[in-house]
């Protein structure tokens, strides 16, 4: 599977306006997720195609699988410590295991008799959840939520070691597209993204997904993005 890439202004139209939705890329096994870094950590992760080195197994590490919360977040990798921004493919039944696994980081009674049994859910799971406003190109929130899953433990171990398929380095691509943020968009790409949703019914109670629409999304005219 290649990265593949398409007309922002057209996938816009096509995704849902509001609610709790993973928009993504995928396939029947594989899914891509996001991450950006200072360049010693994502020169030995491309190198090796593994994380390693001075990445640190002991701390939470955030992947995001939607391409511009990633954006906003990275600055279009112009923050400091976030210049390079890699795509990770990992094994789809890994991810849905991630979304089973996660924990919200604030406490909601919605889903929890009180606050001792998500404190005591938040120290047992190695996965945070957090649902943040998705972000238009030029950074403006939006109503759509966008989820980030927080890896720690084992589970960090396994997404930097084992059930990683590939990782992409598509900082050229990014640098290109952030040239294009100050015109009409009428040029920009983003990877094609679409709603996603896990094979296994309780990563869906766990991360709050709301229904998706009913009509489906094409995927219109696709192009691939280098790395």
């Amino acid at each position: 599977m290649k990265l593949k890439v398409q007309s922002y202004l057209h996938q816009a139209q096509q995704w849902p306006k509001t609610g709790r939705h993973i928009l993504a890329q995928f396939d029947e096994s594989s899914i891509y997720v996001y991450q950006a870094y200072r360049p010693a950590i994502a020169q030995y992760a491309l190198e090796h195609q593994q994380f390693g080195g001075p990445f640190s197994f002991s701390r939470m590490s955030w992947i995001k699988p939607n391409f511009l919360w990633m954006m906003y977040r990275s600055g279009w990798a112009s923050k400091e410590g976030q210049e390079y921004v890699l795509a990770i493919r990992l094994k789809r039944p890994f991810f849905d295991e991630i979304l089973a696994q996660a924990v919200a980081s604030t406490y909601d009674p919605a889903r929890f008799d009180g606050e001792a049994s998500w404190k005591h859910a938040v120290g047992s799971s190695d996965v945070r959840l957090q649902w943040d406003p998705d972000h238009h190109p030029r950074g403006g929130c939006l109503e759509r939520r966008a989820v980030q899953l927080g890896l720690r433990g084992k589970m960090l171990e396994r997404y930097g070691r084992t059930e990683l398929l590939s990782i992409h380095d598509v900082t050229p691509f990014v640098v290109q597209q952030r040239g294009l943020l100050d015109g009409d968009l009428q040029s920009l790409l983003t990877p094609t993204e679409e709603i996603y949703q896990p094979a296994i019914p309780s990563a869906i109670q766990s991360v709050g997904l709301d229904a998706p629409p009913s009509a489906s999304i094409p995927t219109g005219s696709l192009k691939s993005a280098g790395g």
